[in-house]
């Protein structure tokens, strides 16, 4: 009797071991599962002007997105092909969003001359730091386009030419841009006189020395827009489509600068404003 009593006590504690043992087992797991960050998301895909889904032979594909990853963003793949067997084929990748949680993916992929004409897949993947993808899927058409004729730019209020801007003070220039096809980006901006900067060289580009004004790809009529165009003295960030601190290479000085305005159609075709010359005194 004894004997089985030691024996019934024995498997009580056996049992209580195992039972302890899985729960612990059990409650790692849960919290391992807790620490794995959820797939990258990809919100308010834009592909195209004014998200058209349409690209030009010889010209660019216009991508925006709203990105989010928990576990931190590694690279981010667009690959436009047409059904499979297809060796039209366009693939990027880009690194230099690492590390972000959350950011604004805009880029313009180049369309080759030699593609051919058809409807594509466009994917867009996000890849983050601990292996976790997302892709999104939407087709896009890809066309033939001739043209040559640049967009029009037609300013119809601006500073007096030489007018002097203190800190505080407020610089706005306005006007219209016009093209016979299709408007594909606006940039205005303020740059610095002896940065020397090339009109072509100015961009919206966040890295640029020049501070902008006003940078969009968005228009509501793909022929015609009109833009306002305004910053105020020591502002601490500029006007561009994701804003960045004005510091470092265009931080504000005191000097001689000019305002530009520069805007391209569908085919990449340039066109720029006269330089509207203004001084700065901090």
């Amino acid at each position: 009797m004894l004997n089985t009593f030691k024996f019934r006590i024995m498997n009580t504690r056996v049992f209580l071991i195992v039972i302890a043992f899985a729960a612990g087992l059990f409650f790692t797991s849960c919290e391992k599962d807790d620490d794995v960050a959820p797939k990258p998301i990809i919100n308010n895909l834009e592909l195209g002007i004014g998200n058209s889904h349409v690209a030009y032979i010889g010209a660019d594909l216009h991508i925006e997105a709203e990105i989010v990853a928990e576990g931190k963003i590694d690279k981010i793949t667009v690959e436009i092909h047409q059904e499979e067997g297809s060796t039209d084929e366009i693939v990027v990748g880009y690194d230099e969003f690492a590390g972000l949680k959350n950011t604004t993916f805009h880029k313009h992929v180049d369309i080759p001359a030699t593609t051919v004409a058809g409807t594509y897949h466009c994917h867009i993947t996000v890849t983050d730091m601990d292996g976790n993808s997302t892709t999104v899927e939407e087709e896009v058409s890809i066309e033939a386009m001739v043209d040559d004729k640049a967009p029009v730019i037609t300013i119809s209020s601006s500073p007096e030419n030489g007018k002097n801007f203190a800190n505080g003070e407020t610089i706005s220039i306005s006007g219209s841009i016009t093209d016979n096809i299709s408007l594909a980006g606006l940039v205005v901006a303020l740059v610095y006189e002896t940065d020397n900067i090339a009109d072509t060289d100015v961009s919206g580009i966040t890295n640029t020395k020049a501070i902008v004004m006003l940078h969009t790809h968005d228009f509501e009529d793909p022929d015609e827009t009109d833009f306002s165009a305004i910053i105020k003295v020591g502002a601490v960030n500029d006007n561009n489509m994701t804003p960045v601190a004005i510091q470092g290479d265009n931080a504000w000085k005191s000097g001689n600068y000019y305002i530009l305005v520069k805007s391209k159609d569908a085919m990449g075709n340039w066109a720029f404003s006269n330089h509207y010359p203004i001084v700065i005194n901090l």
